[in-house]
Formats: C-alpha cells, sequence, structure tokens
C-alpha cells in the first residue's frame, strides 16, 4: 500500500494536509535552500523539486512525496525567510504599503510510477502602510523567523494584509486547488476523506 509523505516540517503544510483525515508521513527535507538570481517561478519550482528528490534518496518505492517552497517576490527581488532580526524588518519595510507576489511550488512525486509532476500557484497581496513601531512590535512575537517575506497571513501577521488577489492557501504555503489536481494525475483523491488510490 503506498503512502503519502509530506517533504516538510513547517506547521501550516502539516495542519492544512491534516484536514482531509488522511495518513501522512513526514520527512522533512535537508535541501538546502538557496535564492538565485532568476525568475521567481523557475526558482521555486527548482526548489521544490530538490526537496523531493532529496527525500526521495532516502525511501522506498511505497511514497507518493508531496513537496513544497514557497517565495515572496516584489519588483523583481526574492524574498525567502529571514536570516535574522535586522533581515525581517528590512523585508517588512519593502512590503509596507505596496503589493507583492506570494509564489509556491509544488511537486508530487510518484516513486513506484517514477512520475514527478510540479505545479505553482501566484496570489498578489497588498500591504497596508507600516509604523516602525508596529514593524519592531511584529518582529517581538518572534512570528516572522521561519516565513517566506517574514508574514505569516494566517498568523498576527493577518493585521498588515488590506487584500489579496487568489488563492488564501498559497500564501500559507500550501495550494490546495492545485495539490489536488497534482494527487490525482498520480491517482490520489483527497475527497474521499481518506487516501483513494484510483
Amino acid at each position: 500500500m503506498k503512502r503519502i509523505l509530506l517533504a516538510s516540517s513547517s506547521p501550516r503544510r502539516i495542519e492544512l494536509l491534516r484536514k482531509f483525515n488522511i495518513d501522512f508521513d513526514i520527512v522533512p527535507s535537508s535541501y538546502e535552500e538557496k535564492l538565485f538570481d532568476t525568475d521567481p517561478i523557475s526558482l521555486a519550482i527548482d526548489m521544490a523539486k530538490g526537496k523531493a528528490l532529496d527525500v526521495a534518496k532516502k525511501l522506498n518505492k511505497d511514497f507518493i512525496i508531496i513537496s513544497a517552497d514557497t517565495i515572496v517576490t516584489k519588483d523583481g527581488k526574492v524574498f525567502g525567510k529571514p536570516k535574522d532580526e535586522e533581515d525581517a524588518i528590512k523585508m517588512l519595510k519593502v512590503l509596507s504599503g505596496s503589493t507583492h507576489e506570494v509564489v509556491t511550488a509544488i511537486c508530487v512525486y510518484d516513486l513506484g510510477k517514477e512520475i514527478l509532476k510540479c505545479d505553482f500557484e501566484k496570489t498578489e497581496v497588498v500591504f497596508k502602510e507600516l509604523t516602525e513601531q508596529e514593524i519592531l512590535d511584529y518582529i517581538n512575537t518572534k512570528e516572522p523567523f521561519d516565513k517566506a517575506g517574514a508574514y505569516a497571513i494566517q498568523g498576527i501577521g493577518s493585521l498588515f494584509v488590506k487584500s489579496i488577489n487568489g488563492c488564501f492557501f498559497n500564501v500559507v504555503g500550501l495550494p490546495i486547488f492545485k495539490l489536488d489536481q497534482l494527487l490525482r494525475e498520480v491517482g490520489v483523491n483527497l475527497l474521499k476523506g481518506s487516501v483513494s488510490f484510483e
């Protein structure tokens, strides 16, 4: 029997996947995230692929791997997770009072069939103008430090989001509609409440 495996330790991704009442294993990838000077979509897809392939080396053929990578981009500049407090402050200042894009690439890798499918989702997010004090107060919550773009739309960071155009779950880190489409391509149906291989 094949099993689903999430190649991520992200609490947000784990929580979203658990909503479908499926059993899945978690094996975080040790693939090193690097921000190359390239197209944001290509970068995110390359990162998601790298994570899937990294985890695949440790497994037998009975798994279907889900991997994802989320980046924030504005005016051609790519923002991953902040390195430290200073980096987080810089990111939030850049995003303040403007529109940015969140790109999440996801890959589904059926090891048995040796099928690797990848896709991406893009969402526009509009931030309110942030004061210096708001940025410092947010930094003090410690929420920004493991998030692309230094904020969590599903957490305290939601206070800064005026509007979004696109998939909310994409900004959280796992575009559910795209994930479902990819899983169906390898015979997995999430709608049935448990993993059903068709």
